[in-house]
Order: C-alpha cells, then structure tokens, then sequence
C-alpha cells in the first residue's frame, strides 16, 4: 500500500471508529460499561462495589443524569445501572435497553447495596477501576484511556484479559498521527463517499433527533430556547440553538442516543448540528454536505488528538473549530480560508475551562460554534490573527499543536485546581 493509500484508509478507519453511538454523557457510561464487564465477569450481582476513578472521571459524573435511571446520578448510579441492567455487548449503549422493572431495582440496588467510590493514585486522566465481590468471590475491570478500551479483567486472582498501555496512547485505536489540515481537505474533496456514507448519515440522524429534542421540551438550562427567544432568528443563533439543545437534552437524562467525536457527545454535536443547519439555510446538496461533515469531523479529532480526550481545556472549543472549517467548506473555502478560519477561532476561546459535563456546557457549546463562525467571517472581511498573537503562530499545524501543549502539559494545575474545588 503506497503513502496515499495508506493515509486514505487511516482517515476511512478514524471516521469509523470515533463516530460511534452513545447514549448518555460517555464518562457515566464507561463506568456503566465496566461494571456490566465486571458483573458478567463475576457470574452474580455482586453485594459489594468498588469503584476507583481518576480526578477527570469524577468531575465529568457529578453532575449529569444517567440515562434510564429515572434522573439519578453520579458514580454510584452509573454503576448500579451497568450492574442491573447492563448489556456489556452494546459497550457505550449499555444502558439503551432498561425496563420500568429494571429501574426501580437500580435504584433498590444503589440503596442497598454498598458501593464506594474512591480516587484513583494512579497518573492515569482517565482511569477507571471497578472492583465486585458476591461473598468471597471478585472480579476487576479497569479502562484506561478512552471509554471502551479495558486493560484488565481479573476474576479470583485469575487474569482473564489483560493490555499492555501508556499514558496519553490511544491503544487498539488507528494512528493519528497522519492527520493534518492538508490532508483532511484533501480527503473531504476526494474521499469515496461510499465508504463513510452510513457513519455519518447516521450522525445527521440520531445528532438532528436529539436537537429537536432538546428544543422542544424541557432539559437543564434550555440554553437553546434562551438563544431564539431573545435573539434574531438568524443561520447563526439557529447553529448555535440547536446544537446547545442537543447538549441540555443529553445532559439532563434524555435517552436518546448521540453520535460522538473523540470520546464525547457534545464534541459529536459540536462540530455536526452546526454544518446541517448552515447546509440547510445554503440549500446545500448532499453530497457537499457529507463531505463537511468529513472535514469538520477530521478537524475536531486532529485538534483533541494533542490534547487527549479529557483536559482542563474544554473539548467544545476544538469543536466549535471543527464545525466552523466545515462551515467555511459549505461556502467554497479551500485549505487557505479552511486553516484561517481555524487559527481565528483557536485565538478567540481558547482557554476555556472544562469544569465537568453538565447543564453549562451547553452553553460553552453555543460560544463555541459562535466562535468557529466568527472566525470564518474574520477571513471572509480579510481580517486574521497572525503568528505572535497570543498563542497563534504561523502556519495552522503549529498553532494545533500549541494547544495541544497548552491543554495537555500547561493545564495539568488547573485541571487539579478544578477538581479540587469541585469535590472539595
């Protein structure tokens, strides 16, 4: 396979495997996934829990309701549910299939049933370690890294599956190293849409549903509907509505499933609501449509890729970039106007704290998607922050990587700070 193959197909598999169903924010849901592994595991329901959680993984449950549960939430609810009423086969849809029967157990089990939640000592961001017991019996799970990826699993002192893993690698999953904003425009123009039709049509769909959803009924802080009730009804504020209603929706229990990017709904929705209703209002063709959706997609994960999936630096901004470069591809941008539009939105709203998954993101999500817009319309007026602002520098890969930098080794203090005021 020559290097443009090899690149084609990487793009291909990164799509494939970052584009992905989930339902409920994903961190709840990796513990609902381990505990699901670990009862299965165990062969019983266990009468003791143990749950071992990394700082980032205790800050983004607090506060968001686990899906199915009828609105609990936190640590020790994700859990019961994966335990009660898990399918560990459906991974990050665990939980998509509870019965009315099944919740009022998970809810008898969280009351009964002692379950612990600890930090992790471990230097693991996202660490996840369950440990079950049914009497002198036990069994472990531990997730590492990304939300599906189990390093272990150990029943009675019997290693049953275990991977060998670093900080920061994305084990089992495709390299992402040959992601670039060249070659994501490149393969946005060119790609076979046959071969990612069925992923990303899958995103408008569950993405679209769970927008509307969000506007028309009631969930967290109804920033969608504060948006069109006290602003214009613009292609801007409707971007931003809608994909801000998606997030309260999905933040506050609706049990709708979402297409995610890089480990995270919001992400998902960030960087796709946006680019259909930006094609919808440019009456723009399908196929134009499918391929900003490639690149918006490709551009979100290339960012995330030097941050890591979970940071002090909020992962909406990175969308938001990736949904305005797909905007800029509906109106005829190329690599120039696709790379300004990207370093002008990284300079506006870079920075932004990421203080755990709850109503406020949806909000964080709206400035986001301004902020990607925004930068489109600064290179449409000629105007551009250059190398030397702040933490821009020249050329669009080394203004990634400087955030990358930023989230990834600056924010290692804020991010303790963040989860000390949080759960202190």
């Amino acid at each position: 396979m020559n290097s443009e193959d090899k690149r084609y197909q990487t793009y291909v598999d990164i799509l494939r495997e970052e584009l992905i169903p989930a339902m409920g924010c994903t961190e709840p849901i990796a513990i609902a996934y381990g505990a699901a592994v670990a009862r299965q595991t165990l062969g019983a329901v266990p009468d003791k829990v143990l749950i071992e959680a990394s700082g980032n993984i205790i800050k983004n449950v607090k506060s968001v309701i686990v899906p199915n549960t009828g609105k609990l939430k936190g640590i020790e609810s994700a859990a019961a549910a994966g335990i009660i009423a898990g399918d560990a086969k459906k991974q990050l849809e665990v939980i998509s299939e509870v019965t009315e029967e099944q919740r009022q157990k998970i809810l008898e089990y969280k009351q009964t049933c002692p379950i612990t939640v600890k930090p992790s000592d471990s230097n693991f961001i996202f660490d996840i370690i369950i440990t079950v017991w049914k009497e002198k019996s036990y069994a472990k799970v531990r997730i590492v890294n990304y939300h599906t990826n189990i390093v272990l699993v150990e029943k009675n002192g019997v290693i049953e599956e275990k991977v060998e893993f670093e900080e920061h690698q994305d084990e089992g999953l495709t390299d992402r190293s040959l992601l670039t904003i060249e070659g994501i425009v490149e393969f946005a123009n060119t790609v076979d849409l046959n071969d990612v039709r069925d992923v990303i049509k899958r995103q408008i769909e569950y993405n679209m549903k769970i927008a509307e959803e969000g506007l028309n009924n009631s969930y967290g802080a109804n920033i969608g509907k504060v948006i069109l009730q006290n602003n214009e009804n613009t292609i801007t504020n409707r971007a931003k509505a809608m994909a801000a209603a998606a997030s309260d929706a999905r933040m506050n229990g609706c049990e709708l499933p979402v297409i995610i990017v890089s480990g995270s709904g919001n992400q998902g929705i960030t960087s796709s609501v946006p680019v259909i209703e930006f094609a919808k209002e440019l009456n723009i063709s399908e196929e134009k449509l499918y391929r900003a959706l490639v690149l918006s997609n490709l551009v979100t994960i290339h960012q995330k890729t030097g941050i890591g999936r979970l940071s002090a630096y909020c992962g909406a901004v990175s969308a938001g970039c990736g949904s305005g470069a797909g905007i800029a591809y509906l109106h005829g941008g190329g690599y120039d106007e696709i790379s300004h539009t990207i370093v002008n939105s990284v300079a506006i709203l870079s920075g932004t704290i990421c203080d755990g998954a709850k109503s406020s993101c949806a909000a964080k999500i709206a400035l986001a998607v301004e902020a990607g817009i925004l930068g489109f319309q600064m290179y449409k007026n000629g105007q551009e922050f250059v190398g030397g602002d702040g933490i821009v520098s020249h050329g669009v890969e080394n203004t990634i990587a400087n955030v990358g930098t930023l989230a990834r080794d600056g924010m290692k203090e804020t991010d303790k700070k963040i989860i000390h005021i949080m759960t202190k």
